[in-house]
């Protein structure tokens, strides 16, 4: 069956769906402050009056409520299905995972139960629609389904992921069996294996001879020339601007719904307070687990770094030593070239009048401080060494006179101590400007001409919001011209791998995209379906961020449907969102992003957080990072996300300021670590390996702890949790239904 994008038209649209969309969109983009149906989170009433007549509303609509026939009709047939929803999804029975391969064979295997250790659960028994009335329960419930069922349409296209337990539970409320054989992943290669050479022009694909043509922004393929003429494009979902605002403008209304609001408000505090006391009752039992597991800690479970940028992948130390090392042992280099004059490593400190023997990291001053708190500028700046570009562009970048050779070095020097610590795993990200099609030629020249490949390190393509500035410059026309630089090299790439070899060799070690910039820049544009096209984009304004991630989404999307039809490896996209700026781009990126940066954003919004929490959408948390830009370390959401069940990842600097900040204990830290593999760009095969081989599975069955070091008691809470929470949305919508 082809794979087509399923395309609507605006009129078949709700036009109180549609307004209430754009009003929100308009009151993000006003930064206006309400409390009527406009506000994005629960305000409380400062008025002990008016809170008062609030609560005496609420509970006159309670009481009138039971007073109805029909909602205690509904209500009975609620709990009667509650019955039933449990043993549907939950299995009790846990199978513990194989036998570890990782164990020696001369080491026998410790003694294990046949059934995994019963836990003390939390359960809520009597009427759990309890604090809002049933017509309120079954709006928020098919509100939140159709979000799920939206996000599940926009993975699927892309070959994202997208969870097996909400996935069973939204084939259920269609009354669709769910089948393992029809599950979307990634198609990511594995690394090479050893005494295979990784920059290997061995095998490469022949030339498909199909024609490429940008169009509305996004880029077409044409089996041949009579098919572009005849504008008959072969066969692949490509993305339509309209069912996309179509699809935005549903979740857009939904989260400044108040029913649904205060549903998903009461759902979150619960998940909180259930994790305390799951954590009071069983902390010592998975403690009790964990130090039962041989050769296994914290420190020697394997942990990806997925938020790193390259140039930022090396310690202040380690840049430091690198750049004495070079001066002393290649002062007289030529290392830089402007106009016709060649100037030496020497000459660039003699011209910034310092002596390298004299630095140290203070004076290197790459340390981001309190200084740059909510100053972006600030914090990139801090990526010039002792505040001077040329020490930049010598020493952090991949395109210069020396051909990024002491870029190379410093990353292969990082990536030696990854190999040489085994258990960590990194994806750094390199940047793709698009002011023209060579960047990318020139980038995976530079990979291959210095040998960077490591079998600890993936790499992220980070494509920067910065077409303003290039406009500004005259260095492209529209934003189509900005698009074109940056995808088409890959489909070119992906139709005639011979022609482009380099670019086909890099794009192995290739995981995803970011999208990358300061979110609190400020856009005067309201994307909706109006907005004008790509090409006609000709304006020196920046584009709004939802416009920047649709597009890139849409291009994403159809290069990796070409790609898995060549049965080359896939990219996913994620982007930095929710860090600063509106709560839109949460929405966006919760349509079109595999996984997100950052997500601080969504504490201000209960029904994205919780939406987030029911997809599982993982989110990389830096609270580091956020601590010398917009957020102090001690008010991070990370613990708060964590405890609810968000799937999230932080940098491997900030395990021990977690442990001491926010009193984490050991299960917590390696939940964490295996999070990060799993929402990790490694291949299948490396994370069957790393996590375990039923690692696709959900709850304990899938968690070999043997390899993870994360109780199956937490495993079991966590998915026993999350099958609870769905069976609330898929009762209410299937008891409406029957």
């Amino acid at each position: 069956m082809p794979r087509l994008f399923p395309k609507m038209s605006m009129s078949e649209v709700d036009e109180k769906v549609r307004l209430i969309a754009e009003k929100v969109y308009a009151s993000a983009l006003k930064e206006e402050d309400t409390k009527d149906a406009m506000a994005l989170f629960t305000v409380p009433e400062d008025c002990p009056i008016g809170l008062h007549e609030d609560r005496e509303r609420a509970l006159q609509k309670e009481l009138a409520e039971q007073h109805s026939q029909e909602s205690a009709k509904k209500k009975k047939n609620f709990m009667l299905k509650r019955s039933h929803s449990m043993s549907l999804s939950v299995s009790t029975d846990w199978a513990l995972s194989l036998v570890s391969p990782l164990l020696s064979p001369t080491i026998p295997e410790p003694c294990q139960p046949e059934i995994f250790p019963d836990f003390q659960r939390v359960t809520i028994s009597g009427d759990y629609c309890a604090g809002i009335t049933v017509e309120d329960y079954e709006q928020a419930a098919k509100s939140l389904l159709t979000a799920l069922f939206i996000r599940e349409k926009y993975s699927r296209l892309a070959y994202h992921r997208f969870p097996r337990t909400t996935a069973k539970f939204l084939h259920n409320a269609r009354d669709e069996e769910w089948r393992e054989e029809d599950e979307i992943l990634p198609d990511i290669w594995p690394y090479p294996h050893e005494g295979e050479d990784p920059y290997s022009m061995e095998g490469i694909p022949e030339d498909l001879n199909y024609m490429l043509q940008m169009k509305d922004g996004i880029v077409h393929v044409y089996d041949n020339a009579e098919a572009l003429k005849q504008e008959q494009p072969h066969s692949l979902p490509y993305p339509d601007l309209e069912t996309f605002a179509i699809d935005l403008s549903h979740v857009l209304a939904m989260i400044a719904d108040g029913p649904t609001k205060t549903y998903c408000h009461r759902r979150l505090n619960f998940l909180a307070s259930k994790f305390y006391l799951h954590e009071m009752l069983n902390e010592m039992a998975e403690l009790k687990e964990l130090k039962s597991v041989p050769h296994r800690d914290f420190y020697n479970v394997r942990k990806v770094d997925t938020h790193i940028h390259a140039a930022a992948c090396m310690n202040q130390k380690h840049l430091l030593k690198f750049i004495k090392t070079t001066y002393q042992t290649e002062a007289d280099r030529v290392v830089l070239e402007k106009g016709c004059q060649k100037i030496t490593l020497k000459e660039v400190f003699n011209n910034l009048n310092m002596d390298p023997y004299d630095l140290t990291v203070d004076s290197l001053d790459v340390h981001a401080g309190r200084q740059t708190f909510h100053r972006f500028d600030k914090f990139n700046s801090k990526y010039n060494p002792v505040g001077a570009s040329e020490l930049r562009e010598i020493y952090l970048k991949s395109d210069n006179y020396i051909k990024g050779e002491y870029f190379a070095r410093l990353v292969k020097e990082v990536a030696a101590e990854l190999e040489e610590s085994k258990y960590q795993h990194a994806e750094p990200r390199l940047s793709i400007y698009g002011r023209s099609t060579s960047e990318w030629e020139s980038l995976a020249t530079w990979f291959i001409q210095h040998k960077v490949h490591s079998p600890n390190m993936r790499w992220m393509i980070q494509v920067p919001r910065i077409y303003d500035i290039f406009r500004s410059k005259k260095l492209v026309p529209h934003f189509a011209k900005m698009l074109e630089n940056i995808f088409l090299p890959l489909f070119e790439a992906t139709v005639n791998p011979q022609k482009h070899k380099a670019i086909h060799i890099f794009l192995k070690y290739v995981t995803g995209f970011d999208s990358v910039d300061d979110e609190s820049k400020h856009s005067d544009h309201m994307f909706s379906y109006k907005s004008p096209k790509p090409e006609s984009w000709t304006t020196d304004d920046n584009p709004p961020y939802t416009y920047y991630l649709f597009y890139m989404y849409a291009n994403i999307m159809v290069l990796n449907n070409l790609r898995k039809e060549r049965g080359l490896n896939t990219f996913q996209f994620r982007p930095h969102c929710g860090e600063a700026g509106s709560i839109t781009h949460l929405v966006s990126a919760f349509l079109t992003a595999d996984n997100i940066s950052h997500g601080l954003n969504l504490k201000k919004s209960p029904v994205l957080q919780y939406l987030y929490y029911l997809a599982q959408v993982p989110i990389a948390m830096s609270p580091l990072s956020n601590n010398s830009l917009f957020l102090q370390y001690s008010k991070n959401p990370l613990r708060e996300f964590l405890h609810k069940g968000q799937s999230h990842w932080n940098e491997n600097e900030s395990y021990d300021c977690l442990f001491f900040t926010f009193s984490q204990i050991t299960c917590d830290l390696c939940e964490i670590a295996r999070n990060s593999v799993l929402q990790s760009g490694l291949s299948h095969q490396e994370k069957k390996h790393f996590i375990g081989s039923n690692y696709l599975q959900d709850g304990p069955e899938g968690n070999d702890i043997r390899r993870t070091n994360v109780a199956q008691i937490r495993m079991a809470y966590r998915h026993e949790t999350l099958c609870n929470e769905l069976s609330f949305l898929v009762d209410a919508v299937k008891t409406e239904s029957g």
